[in-house]
This record gives structure tokens, C-alpha cells and sequence, in this order.
């Protein structure tokens, strides 16, 4: 038996509530019908439109509890309501539940579960002698003041709630990089969702609680402002015809005093093609009969008629903004140009072989790092029946998140498949810190007796934590309308993780040194103590757990992600390099496959120059243009001079 604890105050909803509620969505209507806490310790009784089926809400101090009781036979007899009271009878009054009742009980309310809430506009009464509604307020001005005073400590707790809502959402959102990351943006939404209802909720606890008029200090309005374009940018001055005469006496003696002006950024579709011509004049000198003529330019393709900048245009389009040459040649023939398809695929090859050296001093600069990154991906290959999965591998060399001063770099391979000789091949000479996923291929990198040296493992957090993230992904999961149950011990798991994420961000461009030294004072008890609860969780998981398979891939390789800790140069992800995959994954879909193996190695060619610029802070088409004019007829032995960080530099000179 369960009986009803003494004391406790019991509201009954007059008329019938939809039964198919639950805990959440009749905690709903107690706060939307009364303005009170369901939480609260009161107990809630609600009847079944039949009278057969009633459900009790009460919260017993340690959870709430939804109670339900199906009579067989017959109907609950409801009490009717007179001026906002009611009279319990004693046989309502002494509700019991037996063990043949149905009891469900529920867990508390938690940020992760979603509340059902459908407007219900059932009265709820009290089983007080003088109960009041929250319409029908007394006329007591002592009861009307602690009545009153009662509204305020509700909103005040309601305004609590919703400030420290704010400041975790505002301490979510500085974690972020990038529009819609992976870095908890989903669980930001809900945040915000649920703090769009407290909010909602309170400012109308607050007009309901203040009905006189509240003076309000004024304010002065702030003037719009438009943002300024830069003053490079060419203006095209429009000049509206003004008026010829005062619309007020027809005065037409009119002086000017001033002009508004407003911009407009605006862009040409695509600027007008060109034809450069190459005049070499022709002179004799009479006396010898002998001609001169100056000697004709170089060019990047033998008797190739494309010049730089196209080509530069073309490489761009085709490899950094993901459009094929079938595509790009449409395009040109709209503009009454004719450019096959072929034609433009020889001008890439070209390219591609002219474009090698430099290539070439990229791969050597990365390979004499200290720390690289290291990923792949994969890339369709064009065969006989269907397409076969070739493999894009990246290395990326970036010294800035530990003060180095080298410019970073970015090289590519591919290779048909992804087995284990390619990283090899690519790290033969290489040895240092490799921050990587755990690709099994990259294990025998790590031997201690490997020539030239050995190569430090250095795992990703990163992956750690997208695995957990997934598990803890509410939005998805309802997106793709998945019976999977959010687990609260990897939402708890991502929590523990962005508090380490959010100490890393701080110490990002620091030495070693200084990196290292906040590492072992504020980092290093976040990361033992996130290691001890997952150690601890993880026993309680069967090995089959998806939780478990989660944690498992962290644990099994706790020394290489702990590294960090004792090493300033390690970064705390691979992101990196997961940075410069990200254009050929977006490629994927517009350009489908590549052609041949060929192609994938030229395509390694040009990703490597082009991210390389877009590391360095240059617009890879005016490099490669300025390159493509000067590389035929440039010293072999000063290549490294039209590398993007030393152009960069150049052109700045100049224009100083």
C-alpha cells in the first residue's frame, strides 16, 4: 500500500485530460494552467474523458512519479468546482495503489530529453478551503503581498535559470570553429530551444505578478550603420536625377549642400576574356642587310595558346572551386569562346608537369618539420565496369599553434588503395612526431628500430571524441527518426572533453615551453580525471556496448593520447590535416571520380599547391598566374623564390 502522505496539497484538473500524457507533458500543463513548479512536492490528479482512468503526478522528494488506476467497472466520481474550491470526499481523498496497480516510474527531467508540449486548457483546483486560482486573486492585501512576493521568488529563480543557461551557451559557442561544426552546435540548439521557453514563461510570470504600470527609462536609440567596403574595390558612381524645383514654394533657384551616399557590393558574373598580342617588331640595318627582331616570350605549353592567367583560371576552378573541365567549357562557349574539352585537359597536364618542381621544394619542407599531420581520404577512380576507391593522402606541416616561425605547408599523395606500404613510402625519411588517427598502416612507423629514427605517435582527440559525440547527438537521431536512446554517459563523456578542448584554445600560439607548463597545472587533472571516470564507466559496460566500443578506442591507446601532456609542440587534434581534406570531400560530389591513376597524382600535384597558397594567406589564381608567366625562364637554381610565402613577401615589397 502507498498512501498519500499527510500534508501534501492535491490539485484535481475540473473537466477531462487527455490520457495519453505523460510525466512530462502533465508537468507541462501544471506550470502553463497554474504558474507552479510540478517539482514541488504537490500531488496532480487527472481524469480520463470516460471517468475510468485516472493519473496522479507527484514528485516524492528523490524523482518524479506518474501514478495510473483503470477501474474495471464503473467511473471515479470528480468532485465539481465552486468558485475555484472543491470538497474531497474521503473516498477520493484516500487514494491507494496496490501491487496489481500500474506504476511507472519516471527519472528526472534532464537537458537532453526532449518535453512534449501541447496546450491544455483544463482548470486546476485546489482541495483547500480557500484555494485560489491564478485568475481569481484575494482580495486581502496581506494575502495579495504574499501572493505576490511568492510570483517574484518564482521569477527570480526562473531569471537564474535562464542567465546560467545563457553562459553556457555562450562558453559552448566560443568552442565552436566554423559555421554548423561538429563542436556541439546540436546540443547548443537545444540550449536555446529550452531557454526560448523559460524565457517566454517568465516574462509572463512578470506582467502577471506586476499588472500596474512600471515606469520605463528611456534609452537613445542607436543609429544603423552599414559596414564599410574596402577602398581597393572600384566604385561606379551613380548620380539619381536630383529635383528641378522645391517641392514646397516651386522655387527653382536650387544650391547644393551635401550628398547621402549609399553602397552596394556588387560583382560582374565573370570578367570579359581577352587576346594579348605579342608584337615582336622586325629592323634591318641597310649597310649589312641584317634583320633583328627581339626573341619570343616563353611560354608555359609549347605552342600553347593559353596564357598564364587563364590557365591559372582554369587550374583554380577545376581543383579549388570543384568544377570540371566538361563544365568550365560549357561555360566558355556560352561566352562565344571554344575550348574543348580536350584542349583543357592537355593545358592541365601541362601544367601540372611545368608546376612539378615546386612541388617538389613543398614535399622537402614539410618533410623537415619537427611535428606533421597526417590523413587520407578517399577519391572514386574511373575503371572498366565501375568506379574502384583510390586513396588522397595529405601531410601537413603548420608550426603557429606552438610559436614556430616556419610557413606552414601542405603536400598530397595517392595512391590505389589504402594499404600500408604508401605511408611508408611517403614517411621514408621522415622521422618525428606524427599526429595521425589510428590507422593500423601507420603502426610499424612507431618501432623503435626503425631508419632513419623512429616516428612519435601522437593521437587525435578529436576522433576520440566524434565517436562519443555521435552516441550524445540528439538532433541527428531525431532528424533520421532513429529508435537509438541518447546515452547520458557519452553526453557526460563530451562535456568532459570540450572542458579540456576549451583550456587547449587558450594556450594556442604559445613556445613549448609555455604550452607545456599550463598543461601540467590546469590540463593534466582535467585529463587524469576524465581517464579515471571513463576507466570506471567502462567496467560497467558489456564489450558489445556501442559506449564501450567508444571509449575502448581512447583507452587501448592512453599513451599516445596523453603525449600532449608532456610535449608543447603536439597539438590536441589533427584537424590540421582533416582541414585540408575537407576541399576534396566537398569535390566528391561535383567532379564524381578521377579519371586514371595518373589523374589522382596530377590531382595530388595541384592540391598540394593550392592548399599550400591558401595556408599562407594567397589567392592561389594570382600565384599561379604570375608563376605560370616567369617559370619557364626562371633560374632553376632560385625556384624556391615562387614559393607562396617567399611571393608573398615579393609582392609586398613591390607594392611598398
Amino acid at each position: 500500500m502507498i498512501p498519500v502522505p499527510s500534508g501534501v496539497r492535491v490539485w484535481i484538473a475540473t473537466g477531462h485530460t487527455d490520457m495519453r500524457r505523460g510525466m512530462n507533458s502533465l508537468a507541462l500543463l501544471v506550470q502553463e494552467a497554474l504558474r507552479r513548479d510540478p517539482h514541488g512536492g504537490d500531488l496532480y490528479v487527472f481524469r480520463g474523458k470516460n471517468g475510468k482512468l485516472i493519473k496522479i503526478l507527484w514528485h516524492d522528494g528523490l524523482g518524479t512519479s506518474l501514478y495510473a488506476k483503470r477501474l474495471e467497472r464503473g467511473r471515479f466520481v470528480w468532485p465539481l468546482a465552486a468558485d475555484g474550491a472543491v470538497v474531497i470526499t474521503p473516498a477520493l481523498g484516500a487514494i491507494r495503489f496496490t501491487r496489481g496497480d500500474r506504476r511507472r516510474q519516471v527519472e528526472r527531467d534532464s537537458l537532453t530529453q526532449a518535453a512534449e508540449w501541447t496546450a491544455n486548457h483544463s482548470r486546476l483546483c485546489s482541495n483547500r478551503d480557500m484555494a485560489t486560482t491564478v485568475d481569481h486573486l484575494p482580495e486581502d492585501p496581506d494575502a495579495l503581498k504574499a501572493a505576490l512576493i511568492e510570483a517574484r521568488a518564482k521569477l527570480s529563480g526562473a531569471e537564474a535559470l535562464i542567465e546560467h543557461l545563457q553562459l553556457v551557451i555562450a562558453k559552448m559557442k566560443r568552442e565552436m570553429f566554423g559555421p554548423r561544426s561538429e563542436r556541439s552546435q546540436r546540443l547548443i540548439d537545444q540550449l536555446e530551444l529550452q531557454l526560448e521557453e523559460l524565457a517566454a514563461a517568465a516574462g509572463e510570470d512578470e506582467a502577471k505578478a506586476e499588472t500596474a504600470s512600471i515606469p520605463v527609462r528611456g534609452f537613445t536609440r542607436r543609429n544603423a550603420t552599414r559596414r564599410n567596403f574596402p577602398d581597393h574595390l572600384p566604385r561606379r558612381r551613380i548620380v539619381h536625377p536630383a529635383p528641378t524645383c522645391c517641392p514646397c514654394c516651386g522655387g527653382t533657384k536650387l544650391s547644393k549642400i551635401g550628398e547621402d551616399v549609399t553602397e552596394t557590393l556588387d560583382a560582374v558574373p565573370r570578367q570579359q576574356l581577352f587576346v594579348t598580342e605579342h608584337v615582336r617588331e622586325k629592323f634591318t640595318y641597310r649597310s649589312c642587310e641584317k634583320i633583328t627582331q627581339p626573341p619570343a616570350p616563353f611560354h608555359v605549353i609549347a605552342r600553347g595558346f593559353a596564357g598564364p592567367s587563364l590557365l591559372a583560371m582554369i587550374l583554380v576552378d577545376k581543383y579549388a572551386n570543384h568544377q570540371p573541365i566538361n563544365r568550365q567549357s560549357e561555360q566558355f562557349a556560352r561566352e562565344g569562346v571554344e575550348l574543348s574539352v580536350s584542349t583543357m585537359a592537355d593545358h592541365v597536364g601541362a601544367c601540372a608537369a611545368a608546376l612539378l618542381p615546386l612541388y617538389e621544394l613543398i614535399k622537402a619542407h614539410v618533410f623537415v618539420a619537427e611535428r606533421i599531420h597526417g590523413d587520407d581520404t578517399t577519391v572514386p577512380v574511373l575503371a572498366k565496369v565501375k568506379t574502384r576507391t583510390g586513396r588522397l593522402w595529405t601531410y601537413v606541416r603548420d608550426d603557429r599553434p606552438f610559436g614556430g616561425t616556419d610557413p606552414p605547408a601542405a603536400v598530397f599523395f595517392y595512391s590505389p588503395d589504402r594499404g600500408g606500404a604508401h605511408p611508408h613510402q611517403h614517411l621514408a625519411g621522415y622521422s618525428g612526431i606524427l599526429q595521425a588517427d589510428a590507422y593500423g598502416g601507420f603502426n610499424a612507423l612507431y618501432a623503435p628500430d626503425r631508419k632513419p629514427g623512429p616516428i612519435t605517435e601522437a593521437a587525435c582527440w578529436a576522433h576520440a571524441r566524434r565517436k562519443l559525440f555521435e552516441l550524445a547527438d540528439i538532433a541527428s537521431k531525431a532528424r533520421d527518426k532513429t529508435s537509438a536512446v541518447t546515452s547520458p554517459i557519452a553526453f557526460a563523456a563530451v562535456q568532459k572533453f570540450d572542458a579540456v578542448f576549451m583550456l587547449e584554445r587558450s594556450i594556442n600560439g604559445l613556445s613549448p615551453d609555455e604550452r607545456l607548463a599550463v598543461r601540467r597545472k590546469d590540463i593534466a587533472p582535467l585529463v587524469d580525471d576524465l581517464i579515471e571516470w571513463m576507466t570506471q564507466e567502462r567496467a560497467k559496460l558489456s564489450r558489445h556496448n556501442e559506449v564501450a566500443k567508444a571509449m575502448d578506442y581512447m583507452l587501448k591507446r592512453i599513451d599516445a593520447f596523453t603525449r600532449f601532456l608532456t610535449d608543447g609542440r603536439i597539438c590536441l587534434s589533427n584537424n590540421a590535416a582533416e582541414r585540408a581534406l575537407r576541399g576534396i570531400a566537398l569535390g566528391r560530389k561535383a567532379w564524381l571520380f578521377v579519371g586514371s591513376d595518373r589523374g589522382g597524382k596530377r590531382a595530388a600535384i595541384m592540391f598540394t599547391l593550392i592548399q599550400t597558397a591558401k595556408l599562407n594567406d594567397v589567392d592561389p589564381q594570382a600565384w599561379l598566374a604570375d608563376v605560370l608567366a616567369r617559370i619557364a625562364d626562371h633560374k632553376i637554381t632560385d625556384l624556391a623564390a615562387l614559393l607562396p610565402w617567399n611571393w608573398r613577401v615579393t609582392r609586398i615589397d613591390r607594392a611598398a
